[in-house]
């Protein structure tokens, strides 16, 4: 742990606030491994007295880290050296795979739940169905490098893929990881996004678990309806993506 000796203002040319000076300090010791992604920093009160300041100015100095993306705030566990965020462009082709590899990460899914249900009132409307119709939940859980990024829930129309569930497909789907080269492969289908919506709200139980996240963090949720080459929806996808994580980009036209 570094202590307050390695601290020099003198070493700064231009004139800084003293909480953007404290910043510029944390920011070289995270850039030269002091402090290592994941890793939680000393509490407010250590790091005050470390840098010979009130926990005020402190603090703006730790925000002005978090705004940056070099940290983040755990309420009630601490602070951390934040990962790398991801940049997600949403946009007319679902291409989750192609987004993560393309900026150098290992992506990979995990299948969680493959089963049978009753479509409620949120599912209905997203497939355009009627209430209680069959459909086909596909839950995943999306790695970077390993590390868990997100929770998708997929909701396919069986009256579309009455064969969707069967476990040969499913082992297609498990070694495919795409699940928009599941269904060109299976079905002739393209995969379109026809709607996104997204809000923030705090992560639930079971994802929290599966995200390794605590319970009192907020999460992003995208709220997605997708279709085939005609127009048919084929899809309504429920994904809770780590917000300390994803960074999501939309593209100006979702059209063409």
């Amino acid at each position: 742990m570094p202590d307050a000796q390695y601290f020099d203002y003198a070493q700064y040319k231009c004139p800084m606030s003293l909480y953007a000076q404290i910043a510029a300090q944390l920011r070289q010791h995270i850039d030269q491994g002091v402090y290592q992604v994941g890793e939680q920093l000393p509490t407010e009160a250590k790091l005050a007295a470390q840098f010979a300041v009130n926990r005020h100015t402190l603090r703006q100095a730790i925000a002005l880290l978090k705004t940056e993306g070099l940290l983040r705030v755990d309420r009630g566990r601490g602070t951390f050296v934040a990962a790398k965020t991801i940049r997600y462009a949403i946009g007319k082709r679902v291409r989750y795979n192609q987004t993560l590899k393309a900026q150098g990460w290992q992506a990979r899914f995990q299948l969680l739940r493959v089963v049978e249900v009753p479509a409620d009132n949120a599912v209905a409307k997203g497939l355009e169905i009627s209430l209680g119709e069959p459909v086909a939940l596909i839950e995943r859980l999306g790695l970077a490098d390993e590390e868990p990024i997100s929770v998708g829930t997929g909701y396919f129309p069986l009256k579309q893929f009455p064969d969707i569930l069967e476990p040969k497909n499913i082992q297609i789907l498990r070694e495919q990881q795409s699940i928009s080269q599941f269904l060109q492969q299976l079905y002739g289908c393209d995969h379109i996004r026809r709607s996104t919506c997204v809000s923030a709200r705090l992560v639930q139980s079971q994802d929290a678990q599966w995200l390794n996240l605590p319970l009192n963090q907020p999460i992003l949720l995208a709220e997605s309806v997708n279709v085939d080459q005609t127009g048919n929806v084929i899809e309504y996808g429920v994904t809770r993506l780590r917000g300390d994580r994803m960074e999501l980009v939309f593209e100006n036209d979702l059209t063409t």
